[in-house]
């Protein structure tokens, strides 16, 4: 009677798209259809069964009569019906669809009129020619077959209706044409009986719709992010499993991009976290509009999204799709007035290759995601499983840096600088080292990146600041201490509360601190840069320009910056003996510092020759091997106490 809405292997179900589905009045509707098929199909086998047997009971009433024949050939035709819907019953999958077409339902309402129908020329054909008796049995059945053929349809109020209205038609005529008062009254009674059925069949019909309804709700509320009204991280992975099902069915391949956005702590951290989640639903709406309507776009957590891509066996269409959505969120995001920029890097992994479950190949998506974002800034990478033990390797040197602070793994060690001309310090740059428990001693340039890239570098900076300056406090007071300070601490707004927190809890003086930065930190993000490092000056800490003339240098920049002192790079002190261009390059600079009235500080002095050199040149101050190698704390104390002279350092 009713066919299955369950899809077979020559159609293509909307698999992927069953979490946006959910939000949609036809996928509401479409799961109401499949609530009312499943209740119908649950009395059918014992709806057929009291057809067979309301006909034999109308063939075993009549036998006698005339109207035997007449009796029989209606019965067989009930019971031909009755047994052709139940073997289609048992021999159909018993799954319940979760969704069904409004076809299946106008399909039911057909099939329930035929029945209604045939139903109804019982009453016609044989309730006036027959004996009271017979009379009575044909008024029975057709109140049993409204009553129970109302309750079988409730589900579908058309379907109920379709089946019991010729019912009841015929029998008011048949019944009421016999001219019998009480017949008449019979009649009337059975109009009556059968509008209660209709409108408890169109309350039970709608009670059950509400039902579905609210539960339909309560899926997509599970199912969906709140911010951003994307698909959550359930809803992936249901359709993550589902596109697995089709690939074993169908051998479609589909393939996952896992991307999260670039410096999005940054945005938080500088606008707030309301814009923040502002940005976060501009780029799930980018993200849809750069995608397919048949794949699926997820938020995963926090600022990481993922897209399951169909039909992924042109792989350059797939990398085609990952480059739109970097140059979709390439372009500045207007938030309250206000240009916001971010961008994003793209890990793609294509199953079953890549992984035969949703676990696995999300977890190489990832992988590949974690390879793209140490290569630039937007950058897209296949999964590469050769390079998954580098991979690995360097997450679990990111894992161990979350945990070396707390360990007390990090120390600092401190470099005398020289006045050149009194041969006397005059300060000392604090050097990071981090004493890994199996890697041993690790320098800076090892592990910087990671610290910059998981944000840790703001925590480990403030303890760099807060550790320098308990040391130098110890130390004469014309002798300053230097700290290096990060690109990404500097654009952070908690620089300053950072710096004062450490002269307060130290009672260092503000001048004996000198903030080391470089140039790369002026070129991102300058206006918040330009306005930490005047506030720092107020404050009055000394900048100091380290690797000046390394990378991008400017004058613009240097002029903005104004330093305190410039720092010569030790790749030009080192040719000073012999490369007449590292000479000029270094001369250049003294002379430029000195006409900023910047103290100039040479690095790298291993030679004596170097030496000589810069003092020919009047540079003021220098460090290297040569004048003072770097000492723990309580060495560098020590010597600083004894006022020893800069040899004696070296020595």
């Amino acid at each position: 009677m009713l066919r299955s809405s369950q899809p077979h292997s020559g159609v293509i179900q909307p698999t992927f798209r069953y979490p946006d589905r959910l939000i949609d009045s036809d996928a509401v509707e479409g799961r109401i259809r499949a609530e009312q098929v499943n209740t119908i199909k649950r009395y059918l086998s014992i709806m057929m069964l009291a057809n067979a047997c309301n006909a034999f009971v109308l063939v075993a009433a009549l036998w006698a009569s005339p109207q035997r024949q007449v009796a029989i050939g209606w019965a067989s035709t009930v019971l031909i019906f009755s047994l052709f819907y139940l073997f289609r019953h048992h021999h159909t999958p018993h799954t319940k669809p979760s969704y069904v077409s409004a076809r299946t339902i106008r399909r039911a309402v057909r099939n329930a009129l035929l029945l209604g129908s045939l139903w109804a020329l019982l009453p016609l054909s044989l309730f006036a020619n027959a004996s009271p008796g017979g009379q009575i049995i044909i008024t029975c059945l057709c109140a049993g077959m409204l009553a129970g053929g109302a309750f079988a349809f409730a589900s579908i109020p058309v379907a109920a209706i379709a089946f019991t209205a010729p019912i009841v038609v015929a029998a008011a005529i048949a019944i009421g044409w016999s001219g019998d008062p009480a017949y008449l009254m019979v009649a009337v009674l059975m109009i009556s009986y059968i509008s209660v059925l209709w409108w408890g069949v169109f309350v039970h019909a709608s009670q059950a719709a509400k039902r579905v309804a609210d539960q339909v709700q309560a899926e997509t509320k599970v199912r969906r992010d709140e911010l951003t009204n994307l698909p959550n991280r359930l809803a992936f992975f249901e359709a993550l499993e589902s596109a697995f099902v089709r690939l074993a069915r169908l051998g479609e391949r589909f393939a996952v991009l896992y991307l999260d956005l670039n410096d999005f702590k940054a945005v938080n951290d500088r606008f707030g976290h309301a814009t923040g989640d502002n940005l976060l639903v501009q780029v799930g709406q980018r993200l849809k509009a750069g995608i397919r309507e048949v794949d699926l776009v997820a938020r995963l957590s926090g600022d990481e999204f993922a897209v399951i891509v169909t039909d992924a066996n042109d792989v350059s269409a797939v990398i085609k799709t990952a480059d739109r959505i970097v140059s979709n969120l390439d372009v500045a995001f207007v938030i309250d007035g206000v240009e916001v920029f971010t961008g994003a890097c793209v890990g793609i992994a294509f199953a079953p290759g890549d992984g035969a479950g949703p676990e696995l190949l999300l977890k190489n998506a990832d992988e590949a995601l974690y390879q793209a974002k140490h290569r630039s800034a937007g950058s897209i990478r296949l999964f590469d499983p050769q390079a998954k033990d580098a991979t690995r390797r360097h997450r679990r040197l990111e894992r161990d840096l979350r945990f070396a602070l707390n360990r007390h793994e990090f120390f600092l060690v401190y470099q005398p600088i020289i006045a050149l001309e009194k041969d006397r310090i005059v300060g000392c740059e604090a050097l990071l080292r981090w004493r890994h428990p199996t890697l041993g001693v690790k320098l800076p340039n090892e592990f910087t990146d990671v610290l910059e890239e998981t944000g840790l570098i703001n925590e480990i900076g403030n303890w760099i600041l807060l550790e320098a300056c308990k040391a130098a406090v110890a130390w004469p007071e014309s002798v300053r201490v230097a700290v290096n300070v990060s690109a990404v601490q500097l654009r952070s707004t908690r620089i300053m509360s950072a710096v004062l927190n450490a002269l307060a809890a130290s009672s260092l003086s503000p001048e004996r601190l000198e903030i080391e930065i470089t140039e790369t930190a002026i070129m991102h993000d300058s206006a918040q840069v330009l306005s930490n490092l005047s506030a720092l000056r107020e404050l009055g800490v000394r900048i100091a320009l380290d690797d000046f003339g390394t990378g991008y240098s400017s004058l613009t920049n240097l002029q903005r910056v104004l330093p305190d002192t410039i720092k010569i790079d030790a790749s030009f002190v080192g040719g000073v003996a012999t490369n007449l261009n590292s000479q000029s390059i270094v001369k250049c600079q003294i002379n430029l510092s000195r006409d900023l009235r910047a103290k100039i500080v040479a690095e790298g002095i291993e030679t004596a020759d170097q030496l000589h050199f810069l003092r020919k040149q009047g540079c003021e101050e220098g460090q290297g091997l040569l004048v003072g190698a770097p000492k723990a704390v309580n060495e560098i104390g020590a010597l600083l106490q004894g006022t020893k002279t800069a040899r004696t350092a070296a020595a």
